[in-house]
């Protein structure tokens, strides 16, 4: 384990862990949680030091969300989103943008997050229909709206796909929580699972923005989303990595307290032992991928996004499966909601619909291999 890993570690045991069940139970996001993130210094994790950051990489991504996932996947996955969205400002915005922007993550703690989905088109981000632009000479004015913003209502600005002049071209703006004609729908969220992530509506109403929010080159947002890709798909990896390290803590625990009255646990029937080995060998393999996708992409190895490709499909594909063997073993506890156990099912069933999807990521993953 590396160091920024323990110390993610140990803050999320004491700053995330009481608090995330109580999230969850209202469908809230984690205000308070977040509160005390930004405190401790983990939004300016990727920021270069020459803007005061701490200049860190893929690597430390993958850690800390992987160490705040062990405890609340919505807080590991609304983290990660912010440095997705603080990766396309930092490689593709203008220079004034870029240094407005560090400078309010840094010293003003101000948080990203990214609004690219829309009802009709799903996953795929590329085809926005729902945002209308009216470019002028010194503004744009946009109208429409775009849905499943994680961190809906909370964080400060949102990296916002839209539609440029030429048909199947985007561009990529960055939305100041606080504009006139900017609200959230925070009632269209009622998730499963992942339920304090808030990924609700975003209502763009004659939004009025000058140029200074605009990323980068005009109708780059097709190439610009890729840049930010491997911390958006490793990010996710280590999410659910993280999730399945949860699942799997939350298994032996109960196991080994759950008592039968001549003193044996659960963990003494056999059947017991092999689903909690399966969850074993599950969670270590996800580890593994992750943090070797990161490293391999932070050496520039030739296979480093085949490895990020396959880490999230199959950290997302076991998580689901390690849920369900917990459940099994944590049985009607479990199910009538006490503990974790139930909260960790419902959240690993997010993983396979999430962007790329699942079945998107394996076919890619197969694509790469065979060089197609």
């Amino acid at each position: 384990m590396t160091n920024i890993y323990k110390d993610a570690k140990e803050f999320a045991i004491t700053s995330i862990k009481p608090y995330a069940k109580d999230a969850d139970d209202k469908g809230e996001f984690p205000e308070f949680i977040f509160e005390r993130i930004k405190d401790a210094g983990y939004l300016d994790l990727l920021i270069p030091k020459e803007f005061g950051g701490k200049g860190l990489t893929l690597v430390e991504h993958e850690a800390v969300c992987r160490a705040f996932s062990e405890y609340s996947a919505s807080v590991g996955l609304c983290y990660m989103m912010h440095n997705v969205g603080l990766v396309t400002v930092l490689d593709h915005g203008s220079d004034a943008l870029k240094k407005e922007i560090c400078n309010e993550v840094v010293y003003n703690k101000k948080m990203l997050a990214l609004a690219y989905s829309e009802s009709g088109t799903g996953t795929n981000f590329m085809n926005t229909t729902e945002i209308t632009v009216d470019f002028q000479e010194k503004f744009a004015l946009f109208n429409g709206k775009k849905s499943m913003v994680t961190s809906g209502n909370y964080a400060d600005y949102y990296v916002t796909l839209v539609p440029y002049k030429i048909v199947g071209e985007t561009e990529q703006w960055l939305f100041p929580l606080h504009s006139n004609g900017l609200t959230f729908s925070t009632s269209t969220w009622n998730g499963l699972g992942m339920r304090s992530n808030v990924s609700c509506e975003m209502c763009i109403n004659n939004l009025k923005l000058d140029y200074h929010y605009r990323i980068g080159a005009e109708g780059k947002g097709n190439e610009q989303a890729q840049s930010p890709v491997p911390f958006f798909i490793n990010g996710l990896a280590a999410v659910y990595s993280g999730l399945s390290q949860a699942i799997l803590d939350e298994a032996v625990t109960h196991t080994t307290n759950r008592k039968y009255p001549d003193g044996k646990s659960l963990s003494d029937i056999e059947t017991v032992q092999l689903h909690l080995a399966e969850i074993f060998k599950n969670t270590k393999a996800s580890v593994l991928l992750s943090r070797n996708a990161a490293e391999s992409f932070a050496k520039e190895e030739e296979d480093a996004f085949l490895n990020i490709v396959s880490a999230r499909a199959f950290s997302c594909d076991k998580v689901i499966e390690n849920a369900r063997l917990g459940m099994r073993v944590c049985g009607g506890k479990a199910y009538n909601r006490y503990g974790n156990m139930e909260r960790f099912l419902r959240d690993s069933l997010a993983g396979q619909v999430m962007a790329p999807g699942l079945d998107f990521l394996n076919i890619l993953t197969g694509q790469l291999i065979s060089n197609k």
